[in-house]
Formats: C-alpha cells, structure tokens, sequence
C-alpha cells in the first residue's frame, strides 16, 4: 500500500522502482495500529523502524517476545530451514497455518507437534538448551546463504529431517505436547526462487533522495530480489516503514502501473547503500561493509 490508497501488487517480472523524497526523514512506523504521538525520527538501518516506546508496546502482548502466558489457543512447534547451517526452533498458532513460516522467509520446515501455549514453549526451549538450536536467525545471514541452496527438496529437507530425528529421541517432552511425524515442506517455488538468479547484496538502508529501480526475480519473507544493472540486490521492505516514497524519478515508468509493454526493460542501479555479500564458508556468511 502506498501513500493515497494506492496498491501495487506484485509478481515475477514485474519492475519495482521508487524513490525517497528528497530532504525527508524516517518517523517511527507506531504500534499496534496505531502512529507513533510522538513523530520519532528513526535510523535507516533499523527493520522495525520504530521508537523505542512503540517497539515496547508493539511487543507487549508479542507471544515471540515471552508476554502472554495465558493464551488458549492450541500452538504448533516447528523447525524451519533457510539455508545451508541454518535451522531454527519457532512456535506459531494453529490458526495461522503456515502464515508465519512464509513471512520468515523459511525455504523448507516441518511441524514438530501441537498443543498449548506453554508446552509449545518448554518444547522450544527444550531443543535450544539440549541441541543448540536457536529460535532466530539474523536475516542477513538468510539472504546470504541463498544463493548456494540445494537443487533438490531431499538435499533441503536433510538438516532439518536430522535435527528431528536428534529432537524426538530427547526426553523431557511435555506430555501435552502430541507430536507430528516429519513432512517437510518446501517454499522455493512459493518465494520464485528456483532457477532465480543469485543476489550479490542487500540494501543496507534507505536514504533521503535516493531510489532503487529492479525487475523483481524472487521474493522470501519480507525481501524483494531485483535485477539491478549490478546484478540482483535484496530488499528488505521493512526498511520502507516510515519514509515519505515518491515514483522513481522524472523520466522514468511509474513504479505504481504496468510496465509500458513496448518499453525496454533496463535495469538500473541501486542509489542506497548496498552490503555485497561474501561467499557463504565454513564459519558461516559475511558482508562486507557499506560502500
């Protein structure tokens, strides 16, 4: 949703441009729906975008964050993979399906059980203490790693089949807590990620002036892939909240309609600062810095 009411869906193919106004600022996205009464300017780089007093009632009633214990409604555990190295233990509502497994950006997961909130927890927390599986990872270690993902589900779905398999053997279950047998399932082709080309980088923040145009190849969670002139750069669109976005720039097709079917498509470059990923190693994925 843009400023006015304005829509822009999107979809494989389609060009992604915008710019932000010149001389603006990024005000605190509020909480809860509600804006911010205050009108805090925020830092670029921050995904939630918000003040410090909006992030602490955004979470005040966050299941995530550990603030409601008395919930009940019927809670799923799950281990989700986003890439080579990179499995996490979560809990989400049974109502919500696999909502929150998509709003991650997890490539393939698979239920661990079912049952109240509290067990859902001691479940969680269990895996954690016992197999050093954690329950977030950092985003920027989930773009990077997917440029070296497995062709195949069976090669995507191994780790998370082994962490499992070491889960279910583990005693100290709640015994309300009844448990699901493993039935990977896999979002490559939800995100449009087979065959996609592999991003370089990411957008390391949005500035006042700057604007980004791309052809959109993929997208994970809440990260855009566009082919840019410097080949596909992630974007995450939670850097939007709280900037004043205006079209791309005089000259250029209107980021808000179709593309002019006549018109070439040239990709351009990024004008916001971009981190360059580093191949994905042993001790895991690096960026460089900003440049």
């Amino acid at each position: 949703m843009w400023d006015g009411g304005r829509r822009s869906p999107l979809a494989q193919g389609r060009r992604v441009a915008f710019g932000v106004e010149e001389g603006g600022v990024r005000e605190c996205a509020g909480a809860r729906g509600h804006a911010c009464p205050r009108r805090v300017v925020v830092p670029g780089r921050s995904a939630g975008g918000r003040c410090e007093e909006c992030a602490r009632l955004d979470r005040a009633h966050s299941v995530a964050a550990d603030r409601v214990a008395d919930d009940p409604r019927p809670y799923r555990v799950y281990l989700a993979w986003f890439g080579p190295g990179l499995v996490k233990v979560g809990i989400t509502a049974v109502e919500r399906g696999s909502v929150r497994l998509l709003e991650q950006g997890a490539i393939c997961f698979s239920w661990l059980g079912s049952g109240p909130l509290m067990a859902a927890r001691r479940t969680e927390e269990l895996l954690r203490a016992a197999l050093r599986v954690p329950d977030r990872i950092p985003y920027t270690e989930k773009r990077a790693v997917r440029a070296v993902l497995p062709a195949t589900l069976e090669e995507r779905a191994a780790e998370t089949g082994e962490v499992y398999r070491r889960a279910v053997e583990l005693t100290g279950w709640p015994e309300s807590l009844e448990r699901a047998p493993f039935r990977p399932v896999d979002h490559v082709g939800a995100f449009g990620l087979a065959g996609a080309p592999a991003a370089v980088g990411e957008v390391g923040e949005l500035v006042a002036g700057g604007a980004v145009s791309g052809e959109l190849v993929a997208a994970a969670g809440p990260d855009l892939h566009l082919a840019t002139e410097d080949g596909v750069i992630v974007l995450d669109t939670r850097l939007m909240r709280g900037w004043r976005l205006v079209p791309a720039g005089a000259g250029a097709p209107d980021p808000l309609r179709p593309d002019d079917p006549g018109a070439p498509r040239r990709p351009s470059r990024p004008a916001f600062p971009v981190r360059h990923f580093k191949a994905a190693g042993a001790d895991g994925p690096r960026q460089d810095g900003l440049f």
